[in-house]
């Protein structure tokens, strides 16, 4: 705490000049996360920090589908919006415990993801589209303008990715309320249901984005993947499968450029560098894994 941060906290009505204990989370490399406890409530509060505008974030939208994945009853609600302040105060969500990627070999864990992106996708409509096609673009001129740090060998990928993005485009899905960056700590067990936090990212995407990145991020295998598929869609298409698998590769692709940017103009401590590297990695090694072109073919059968 600093008295700065004291002063902004005393201008949140919810939390001003009362007791309170303060509790910093961990997480959150592009917000500092505070569990703030009065003798009224406990509340989470977000304290924005980073370059919103080079990183793609709209706090105001941030604010508005946290709102609606509420609605939607897999995030917590929304007890105030302060951009003045750089702030959202959530409830906090008590007794609950936050997953890492070893939580998705338990049994019935996939299944429970699955259902709580199901009801998210259901939900009501968020502002603002999330086109990882478009961020990487926007990403990638970022780095050049900017003269930043690259991943060795990035652009001889790129014809890879535009292929990925030619064969998805082939069978289009409609656009659903996505989060986009549902790594294991973004998901929250209550012991009871599953919430889904952090919404930065959010917006209206292809639901195997957000199955795909998911997958990513909490390092799920194939037989891990399959599952969630089938759990989510009902059965495990072949479509499917590819679909989510290949929106996968593009979430790697693109976040690593997200990784580049951090690691070159972040002042927090933290090895964004080498962030970005594992994603990379992991593009690059689905880009030339020997099942790549069956994959593009698979997401453009009907089945």
């Amino acid at each position: 705490m600093t008295p700065e941060l004291d002063e902004r906290l005393d201008a949140v009505p919810v939390l001003a000049n009362r007791p309170r204990s303060i509790e910093e989370l961990p997480g959150g490399l592009t917000n500092l996360n505070l569990k703030v406890t009065t003798r009224d409530g406990v509340y989470v509060v977000r304290v924005f920090r980073g370059d919103a505008d080079l990183l793609g974030i709209d706090r105001d939208a941030e604010a508005h589908n946290t709102r609606a994945a509420a609605q939607a009853g897999v995030a917590a609600a929304v007890v105030d919006y302060r951009p003045d302040l750089g702030m959202l105060v959530i409830d906090h969500i008590a007794g609950a415990t936050t997953y890492d990627n070893d939580s998705f070999a338990q049994p019935g864990t996939v299944e429970r993801v699955a259902d709580a992106c199901r009801k998210l996708h259901e939900g009501p409509r968020f502002v603002g589209d999330f086109d990882m096609f478009d961020r990487q673009d926007g990403y990638l001129s970022t780095v050049r303008e900017r003269r930043l740090w690259l991943p060795d060998g990035y652009d001889s990928h790129a014809e890879a990715f535009q292929r990925v993005r030619a064969a998805l485009e082939v069978r289009p899905e409609p656009t659903v309320p996505c989060n986009n960056d549902l790594l294991a700590g973004n998901f929250v067990d209550d012991g009871t249901k599953l919430w889904l936090i952090d919404y930065e990212y959010s917006g209206n995407n292809d639901a195997c984005f957000e199955l795909g990145n998911t997958s990513t991020e909490c390092d799920l295998d194939t037989d891990r993947i399959e599952a969630l598929v089938s759990a989510y869609y009902g059965r495990p298409t072949l479509n499917k499968i590819a679909r989510v698998r290949l929106q996968a590769m593009v979430s790697e692709y693109g976040w690593s450029l997200w990784g580049a940017i951090q690691a070159s103009l972040s002042t927090l401590d933290f090895d964004f560098r080498d962030w970005g590297l594992q994603r990379y990695d992991k593009a690059v090694a689905g880009f030339t894994g020997r099942d790549f072109d069956r994959l593009l073919e698979d997401v453009q059968r009907d089945d």
